[in-house]
């Protein structure tokens, strides 16, 4: 099977994290699109705890039928969370996949810095999608400009975030307090 890794923070999914999985979903010759939150952020920046990031992830994937699903693969492995332990744990383990890894146009921009970019590319195709901000740089499409760190900052205000979450995940992030 052909699936698509998403890997992100994901503190909270967004809506153009959704948006992510409708294009790639749409365009991109996979059957599933794993969504990967991360256990550590790769900059030490503070998360919400995993459990309830995972759990915002599955209220995410819930709108795709059954072709998102989110995997805790990062938090297993633990460690420093690095994009190519994940894969050569991956193609070790599921060797009956093959894998494509969904990343911003920003951050392919940056693979310079990360760690074995030579082999990330030989285990996984990349998908880069553009970032409103950031150019397309190789992705088709170019989403819209809304981020985690704007989508915390405006709760903690106390601002509505209707047009940036989606409604189950705004529910479940003031069901259980996070953000404020």
């Amino acid at each position: 099977m052909n699936v698509a890794l998403f890997g992100g923070s994901f503190n909270p999914p967004h809506l153009g994290h959704a948006l992510v999985c409708a294009h790639v979903l749409s365009t991109e010759p996979v059957e599933e699109l794993w969504m990967m939150p991360s256990a550590v952020h790769p900059f030490g920046k503070a998360l919400a705890p995993f459990e309830d990031r995972a759990a915002m992830c599955r209220l995410v994937a819930d709108a795709f039928g059954g072709r998102v699903r989110v995997t805790d693969v990062e938090q297993r492995l633990g460690g420093e969370g690095r994009t190519v332990d994940t894969l050569e744990h991956l193609a070790r383990t599921q060797p009956e996949h093959r894998f494509s890894l969904v990343m911003g146009a920003d951050l392919v921009a940056e693979r310079a810095a990360w760690k074995s970019w030579e082999r990330i590319a030989e285990l996984a195709r990349i998908v880069p999608v553009g970032r409103a901000g950031h150019g397309s740089d190789g992705g088709a499409l170019e989403l819209p400009a809304v981020s985690s760190t704007e989508v915390r900052e405006r709760l903690a205000r106390g601002e509505s975030c209707v047009q940036l979450v989606p409604r189950r995940v705004l529910a479940y992030i003031a069901a259980r307090g996070l953000y404020r």
